[in-house]
Parts: C-alpha cells; structure tokens; sequence
C-alpha cells in the first residue's frame, strides 16, 4: 500500500480550520497518522441542556457538512476523515477507524497478552495489547507528547536540509 502524503497536525488543523463554520469551535484540534486525520472540537459548555444532547445536536445538525468536508480532505490527503467533540472535561469520538496492526512478540510479551485474557482483562490478546497500548498513553501522555514533538522538530530541520 502507498505511503499516504506527508502532513503535520499543524497543517492539518489549518486546512479544516478555513473550510469549517466559524460557529462550530471555540478550539480545533488535528490527529494526523498514515491511515486517519481526528478532527476535534471545543464546544462551548452547555447552559440549558445536557452535555449529551449538546453533542448529539452537534453531530446531527454538522452531519452533511462534516461528510463533504471529510470528503474533499479523504481525497487530497489519502487517509479516512473522523470527527469528535470535547465540552467541559469530557471528549466523545464519532465514528473513527480501528486499524489492524500486525506484530510479533516473544514468549515474554504473549504471556502478558495472555495473562490479561485468562483474568478477563481483555476479550482476545488484539484486546489486551489495545489495553497496554491505552495504559501506556494514559500513564506516559507527557513523555510521549515531548516525543512528538521532538519527531516534528526533526522532520522540521530535515526539510530545511538538502534536496
């Protein structure tokens, strides 16, 4: 399969930024990897409803555009468009791709897998190593965002650098 054209968060979160309504964000935010771009948004805080109806209002009311926009952006940047929200404290993902991920692992690591599964942890070990994956985010977000970073740093200076 073809690699898909490079892009950066940044650049992502400008392209949606000038094609989206004004009125829909107070704050954008772009997830870019080789198979999804996450767009998510900042709702603002709801007075008169629940924050579940605040959502789901958004998500029917933007539907169409949503899908033309993700449309126009599917074809230029080679990869599936997903959507979601955050209001408050609180981040609720639209319909968004689960991409299978081949791996190997040593006798060590499938015991692990393993041992999740037999505790019921997780249903399979594709579940328990999505749970590790989840588990190391939530407990190394920060050293893992430094290392994002560093990586765009990288990419940065490495464009600036001889053709």
């Amino acid at each position: 399969m073809p690699t898909p054209p490079e892009l950066t968060n940044d650049e992502a979160a400008a392209w949606f930024d000038s094609r989206l309504p004004d009125d829909w964000f107070t704050n954008l935010r772009a997830v870019v990897d080789r198979d999804e771009i996450l767009i998510t948004g900042t709702l603002d805080k709801p007075t008169d409803t629940s924050l579940e109806q605040l959502v789901d209002d958004f998500r029917e009311q933007t539907r169409e555009q949503r899908v033309a926009i993700a449309q126009k952006a599917e074809a230029t940047f080679e990869r599936k468009v997903s959507w979601g929200v955050s209001c408050a404290d609180t981040t609720v993902l639209f319909t968004h791709l689960a991409v299978p991920v081949m791996t190997r692992l040593r006798s060590r690591e499938r015991h692990t897998l393993d041992t999740l599964v037999a505790a019921g942890v997780a249903r399979s070990r594709s579940d328990a190593l999505g749970w590790c994956v989840r588990l190391v985010a939530d407990h190394e977000g920060d050293w893992l965002d430094e290392l994002r970073e560093a990586i765009e740093k990288v990419e940065t200076v490495r464009a600036k650098g001889p053709q």
